[in-house]
């Protein structure tokens, strides 16, 4: 019974050990997503403000885009700071007022990485978040960096409360244990199952109720659990809905836009120099429509159950034969020819293999697409992409080679995230949303992306699916 009881006591320290740090990494990467998703909406008005002063001035002027950038941004955190490609501080707002003559405490470290096109951020001993984030011009060059401080003191408070009420919880439980060991451990590993479960949806944005029906330590750290969701499920899904609204609010204007850009590179004969700048408007308006485009799916698919996708049972050789076909004539324009391999095996009675998933044609078929679309622009003139299908009794496997610039092996897992581009990309137009969106339809219908890749000598992409 003493043996018993003492290794419950101890599997009990280490759960309370492993839900405490549990909570701690996955709130932190919860407040870390939300920064990212704040950084992302802070460059989109930034990058508004440069697209606006562009268009009505032409040349750039540095201090004008500055002081227009800080009016608009400067209720985005406690500390707001611009800086330019040297590093040097341009613009300072500390509580919603622009300040001239700051001298604030600066992190170069955040500012050299930012430059380099990642993300940065530093906290310090008293909880202050410094994150910095770079902001492009419109040739793709890291022009500026934007830098916003925001006390996170809260969510260390937070975290205290809830160690405070495992700890609590701990030690009742091995008063409690000495008394009836075997009713405390049926009672409890049950629901800190129910919590630990909970926090990892939470960090996955899958928000459900969290509810115990006790009134004792677990039960207030499940009601605080359950508030804190409901909480982030609002924030994250305003901010979808925000970007969806948005995007739903530019595509009249920009098609407009698009129209007289037309109208004006189509009627402007004399002045090469002004037909050159009509053509970069237009230019830009088509990649600005693209770009809405795909966050518009991105929306569609934040908004939509896995019912509302349609899928059906699909023959994927005549999905990878017509997508290739439908993309032959932008390959062709660089001199590249995309070879298909269609999947081996016993052919049925038509003479061909027959392999079936259960995919939404339409969405399966833009995902490869997309891929494709990838290696066209990322492969140099008179290179060849193979798309290849194998199968087994239980997967599809489709991978598109190219012998592209390749992505280097630290960029291949962030590749892959919404509005990410990797530092060689540059020599091709995108938004960063294109592998994001391949990756929300591949997964929706139960598959998984993987990318394999070096940089000079080309990339594959494989898609895997459940056969049906």
């Amino acid at each position: 019974m003493l043996n018993y009881l003492f290794f419950s006591v101890l599997s009990f320290g280490i759960i309370i050990f492993a839900v405490n740090k549990a909570i701690d990494y996955y709130s932190f990467i919860t407040i870390e997503k939300q920064m990212m998703e704040k950084a992302d909406l802070s460059e989109l008005s930034f990058r508004e403000v440069l697209a606006q002063h562009r268009s009505s001035s032409g040349e750039p002027q540095t201090k004008e885009i500055v002081r227009l950038a800080l009016e608009k941004l400067k209720a985005s955190g406690k500390e707001v700071r611009i800086y330019d490609s040297t590093k040097q501080l341009l613009g300072l707002a500390v509580d919603g007022i622009i300040i001239n003559d700051g001298k604030p405490l600066i992190f170069e470290k955040n500012i050299e990485k930012a430059l380099s096109g990642s993300y940065a951020y530093t906290v310090t001993e008293n909880h202050q978040l410094y994150f910095a984030t770079p902001i492009q011009n419109q040739y793709y060059e890291n022009a500026y960096v934007y830098e916003f401080v925001d006390d996170i003191s809260y969510f260390y408070a937070i975290m205290d409360q809830i160690r405070y009420i495992l700890f609590a919880g701990a030690g009742g439980f091995i008063v409690l244990i000495t008394l009836a060991s075997l009713w405390i451990a049926r009672n409890t590993t049950k629901p800190i199952k129910l919590l630990l479960g909970a926090v990892q949806s939470f960090s996955r944005q899958e928000f459900r109720t969290v509810h115990l029906n006790r009134k004792d330590e677990l039960g207030m750290l499940a009601d605080g659990l359950d508030s804190m969701g409901r909480q982030l499920h609002d924030y994250i899904q305003y901010q979808k809905q925000f970007v969806s609204n948005v995007s739903h609010e530019l595509k009249t204007p920009l098609a407009a836009i698009r129209g007289f850009s037309q109208y004006l590179v189509e009627g402007e004969n004399e002045n090469k120099e002004l037909q050159k700048i009509y053509g970069h408007l237009l230019q830009e308006s088509d990649r600005l429509t693209r770009l809405i485009n795909e966050l518009l799916l991105l929306s569609r698919f934040d908004k939509a159950g896995s019912n509302e996708l349609e899928a059906r049972k699909t023959e994927m050789n005549e999905l990878i034969q017509q997508v290739a076909m439908n993309m032959e004539a932008k390959a062709k324009d660089k001199g590249i020819k995309i070879m298909v391999s269609k999947a081996q095996g016993e052919p049925d009675d038509g003479g061909t293999t027959r392999v079936y998933a259960n995919i939404n044609p339409m969405l399966m078929s833009h995902a490869i697409a997309n891929l494709v679309d990838n290696a066209i622009k990322y492969s140099g003139n008179h290179s060849q992409i193979k798309v290849e299908m194998e199968h087994t009794p239980s997967e599809i496997v489709i991978r598109i080679r190219d012998q592209g610039i390749g992505i280097a092996g630290d960029e291949l897992e962030r590749v892959q995230e919404r509005f990410y581009r990797a530092k060689n990309a540059s020599t091709a137009n995108g938004s960063g949303l294109g592998l994001s969106i391949c990756k929300e339809i591949v997964e929706r219908f139960n598959g998984y992306i993987d990318m394999e890749s070096q940089i000079g000598e080309g990339t594959t992409v494989t898609i895997v699916l459940p056969r049906v």
